[in-house]
């Protein structure tokens, strides 16, 4: 119902702001192209009289005018001879404006009674006429040229037509301009009509998916007919409501995640003081595994928070880097001589590979974020590579940057899941522990310090990490 409406709303409002001005544009052409043609009959008409009248009056002052007798035997014979006698009527009138002789319809001795007559008696000029006739009432198109003789008007050669003939021709012509013009019209509007469905209902489809969007409907797809810009705008539309999904979902299963591994090492902590509160400290073996496990699940709680307080950071833009030059494999060093032995209990094996090279160039960098990302990857590497017993890392220098890898033997990562790993939430089928945020803050640490931050599967099964950062300067000693 909604759609229905939005879509008549914007027929109409297209119809009144964009059709509506071109109707109004085409019916005022109408109007004015009719009038001109009505004008222009009228005018040729009165033109065709003038000549007529014209023509015979000066064919009567010059031959005929010599007497009366003989002005009137011509005037009788030119008036039965008239050759457009069944469109128009010529009469012959004395000087008093009374109708001498008629090719047909007035009666000879009346006076036409028209005004142009006593004005062509008085100034002897030809004179037209168009209006009522007040004898017949008919609508009729006349003009009256004077026959002079010696100077003196002594009667008027008149041409009269009726204007039914013109009237109809001028509603001929309106008839086919209006014609044309609803045509044009009509097509216009089947166009514009046509023009709102290819468009405008889509765009009703759309904004009315991007409402159910807004209002939680993550994940619908509005199904794309159209290969035009409107494809484009509908698969950004349908692009946008899955990774809106994607990401609710992400978020969901990260509270939950988060959540839980929150609640494990709160409810370890709180087992173990309450367990231990209870013996007093008698058994020192139990009282020294109690608060072993008490410290580790402090530690882990720890790091948990730390990395919610990061990614806070990045959403909001606080993250920032205290950088400074550094020697990145001296820190390489430090951390896995660190992990090493953690590793040992755990027992796993971390072997270190420098190619027996010492790479003084420093860095510029921040040696806490640094360490934050190396220790992160060490960590990973034991959670989930932990079922191959052995992580591996190098350190060498690739032209102008320093690459580590670490790499475990685990049963590595599916491939479907690449992309998406450094997701924020992401935890896709593995079920280590974590928040999910911590490769996300990795990535975005190498990113700011100008290197990379990749996560692939090693051939002969495992995951490896490849950190590359640039050298200080190399780029300009290059």
């Amino acid at each position: 119902m909604k759609k229905s409406l939005l879509v008549r709303g914007l027929r109409q409002r297209w119809m009144i702001s964009s059709v509506m001005p071109v109707i109004l544009v085409l019916a005022l052409i109408a109007i004015l192209m009719s009038a001109t043609i009505g004008s222009n009959y009228y005018s040729n008409a009165q033109d065709s009289l003038q000549a007529k009248a014209e023509s015979g009056a000066d064919y009567f002052n010059t031959y005929v005018l010599n007497s009366y007798s003989e002005y009137y035997r011509n005037a009788v014979t030119y008036t039965a001879n008239f050759d457009a006698a069944d469109r128009i009527e010529l009469q012959f009138l004395d000087a008093n404006g009374r109708i001498e002789t008629t090719s047909r319809g007035a009666i000879p001795g009346t006076d036409p009674a028209t005004p142009e007559i006593r004005e062509v008696l008085e100034s002897g000029e030809m004179r037209p006429f168009m209006g009522d006739d007040p004898i017949t009432g008919e609508q009729i198109l006349a003009v009256s040229s004077p026959l002079t003789f010696n100077g003196s008007v002594v009667g008027i050669m008149r041409y009269v037509t009726s204007t039914r003939l013109i009237e109809r021709q001028v509603l001929i012509s309106t008839v086919i301009i209006v014609g044309i013009t609803a045509l044009v019209v009509a097509l216009m509007v089947i166009s514009n009509l046509i023009f709102i469905n290819n468009v405008v209902a889509p765009v009703a489809e759309v904004t009315e998916a991007a409402k159910r969007i807004s209002g939680g409907s993550y994940g619908i797809q509005i199904q794309n007919r159209y290969s035009d810009e409107m494809g484009q705008l509908v698969d950004n539309i349908n692009d946008m409501s899955l990774k809106i999904s994607q990401s609710d979902k992400m978020q969901a299963e990260f509270i939950s995640s988060v959540s839980h591994e929150l609640r494990t090492p709160l409810t370890a902590i709180s087992g173990w003081g309450e367990t231990l509160l209870e013996d007093g400290g008698e058994d020192p073996e139990q009282l020294q595994r109690g608060l072993n496990i008490i410290l580790k699940e402090s530690y882990r709680l720890g790091n948990m928070v730390e990395e919610l307080l990061e990614f806070s950071k990045i959403e909001d833009g606080r993250f920032t880097l205290q950088v400074e030059p550094m020697d990145l494999q001296a820190e390489f060093e430090d951390t896995i001589y660190t992990y090493r032995e953690l590793f040992r209990q755990d027992g796993l094996s971390l072997s270190y590979v420098d190619g027996d090279e010492l790479h003084t160039d420093p860095i510029v960098g921040d040696p806490q974020r640094i360490k934050q990302v190396l220790c992160n990857v060490l960590d990973n590497a034991a959670k989930h590579g932990g079922a191959g017993k052995k992580v591996t890392a190098s350190f060498q220098r690739e032209g102008s940057n320093y690459v580590i890898r670490i790499r475990d033997f685990g049963p590595g990562i599916p491939e479907a899941e690449l992309p998406f790993v450094k997701q924020k939430f992401y935890k896709g089928s593995s079920k280590a522990r974590g928040s999910g945020i911590g490769l996300a803050v990795c990535d975005e640490i190498v990113t700011r310090h100008g290197g990379t931050f990749t996560i692939g599967n090693a051939e002969g099964g495992g995951t490896v990490v490849t950190i590359t950062l640039p050298i200080e300067g190399a780029e300009e000693e290059k």
